[in-house]
């Protein structure tokens, strides 16, 4: 039977331009509002998630996160 969809929980979140302009197109192709699509990521993340590249990206993205905050 499948999980019923109910929002749980909800905060405030900080995303840069680039990161909401690629959820909203996300969403929008799986025909999800960005909540949905969000929950989606998280909840099959190992699923869609290259581990070895997803360790890079993070290192490239937390090395340039102080310049970002600027």
């Amino acid at each position: 039977m499948p999980k019923r969809f109910r929002l749980t929980r909800r905060f405030p979140v900080a995303m840069t331009e680039d990161g909401y302009r690629k959820l909203k197109s996300f969403a929008a192709e799986a025909g999800l509002d960005e909540g949905e699509a969000l929950s989606f990521l998280f909840e099959n993340f190992d699923a869609v998630t290259d581990h070895d590249g997803l360790a890079h990206r993070l290192r490239i993205f937390n090395s340039e996160l102080e310049a970002r905050k600027r």
